[in-house]
């Protein structure tokens, strides 16, 4: 039985009545109501993000399990780390964040996908993430060359814990760059965890790995207790953390 959100103080249920693996909806938790900062506040604290389309109520989901980044794990090809390396060096290249978040998240919604059909990044959730980046939770990581925005993702930033949402490119591995230097961010500021939702080849390909749905909301409340970050800059600075030493695991493919 999905619970049906009937107003604005309605809470979302417990987590663990989410539709179980097996289901025509697995992590399925809720519907209804509206993607207000105040519900995004609630819902992204507890683990529960939106997921719906046009024409479809709001649907809220705690998938189990739950895929994401643990931070000291991040690893990148040898091909797409030296990608990265001559964008940090190019005079040309900017990475900058928050300076043009409807941009992305627009974009996001936008741009063409190999096998999707649409976007669940509907006219509503852009107002209701650009009215959240308004009030310091949402943000954006961008890629710019020549002055242009070429690719970047958004997500929200609560706690020591950041939430990834969408990513998008106009150039060739712009989002990849995006990621990476999102992942030098986080290990900057002592972020442990990106949440990534659900499991693609891509992200597992760059270190990300699933949860059970009861370690990942612990992880979370250690994380989401910590003091929050106030300075969202990109210091060029950061982009040492490509080469911490755990960003290689020992059982990856030198040649890759």
């Amino acid at each position: 039985m999905i619970h049906w959100l009937r107003g604005p103080d309605d809470p979302l249920p417990a987590t663990g009545l989410a539709l179980p693996l097996g289901s025509d909806a697995p992590g399925l938790l809720a519907a209804g109501g509206h993607p207000t900062p105040q519900r995004l506040a609630e819902a992204y604290s507890r683990g529960i993000f939106p997921w719906y389309s046009e024409g479809q109520p709001v649907l809220w989901w705690s998938p189990d399990p739950r895929m994401v980044l643990l931070t000291p794990e991040f690893r990148l090809s040898r091909s797409l780390r030296k990608t990265v390396r001559r964008f940090a060096a190019d005079a040309r290249c900017e990475l900058r964040i928050d300076t043009a978040f409807r941009r992305v998240i627009t974009a996001c919604a936008q741009t063409p996908r190999e096998g999707q059909d649409g976007t669940w990044i509907v006219p509503e959730m852009i107002e209701a993430y650009c009215e959240w980046h308004a009030l310091g939770h949402a943000h954006s990581v961008e890629t710019w060359i020549d002055s242009e925005l070429v690719g970047g993702l958004y997500g929200i930033g609560i706690g020591r814990m950041f939430f990834g949402e969408s990513m998008f490119a106009h150039r060739t591995d712009a989002s990849k760059i995006a990621f990476a230097a999102l992942v030098c961010f986080c290990r900057e500021h002592q972020v442990p965890m990106i949440d990534c939702q659900q499991h693609t080849s891509h992200l597992a390909s760059m270190g990300a790995r699933e949860l059970r749905r009861t370690e990942f909301e612990a992880r979370l409340s250690r994380s989401l207790g910590e003091p929050p970050i106030l300075d969202w800059t990109y210091d060029l600075s950061m982009w040492r953390h490509l080469d911490d030493a755990a960003a290689q695991r020992p059982d990856q493919d030198p040649g890759q």
